[in-house]
């Protein structure tokens, strides 16, 4: 079975920065992608970025370009999530999750079936 276990939220002051890690397992192919998304009080799920492990592509929303980085190591089966200059718009339950195949809107978490437990980010102003 495909497992996704995500870790690395916290508290952080405003403009602090905080990396996100989901390690991933049961996969029997390379065709997948890992995306995160995050969910705040009240608000839907939403795309935040997302690497292709066929391609190496990588996808951002256009709320954390430039302040968030997805990186992926292979050998270890974990996606990261490196966040920068954090905003108090940022807080949010953080999941990752996985997508089988090539995806035509990797950041739309209807595209994805497998998902891992949330980890909160808190921004504080």
């Amino acid at each position: 079975d495909v497992q996704l276990q995500a870790s690395g939220g916290g508290l952080v002051q405003a403009g602090g920065s905080l990396r996100l890690s989901c390690a991933a397992s049961g996969f029997t192919f390379d065709d997948y992608a890992i995306g995160w998304f995050r969910q705040a009080p009240g608000k839907e799920r939403e795309g935040v970025s997302c690497i292709s492990r066929i391609d190496g592509n990588t996808y951002y929303a256009d709320s954390v370009k430039g302040r968030f980085t997805i990186s992926s190591d292979n050998a270890k089966n974990t996606v990261y999530l490196q966040m920068n200059s954090l905003k108090p718009e940022d807080t949010a339950v953080y999941y990752c999750a996985a997508t089988i195949g090539v995806r035509s809107r990797y950041l739309s978490p209807l595209e994805y079936a497998y998902w891992g437990q949330g980890t909160q980010v808190t921004v504080s102003s």
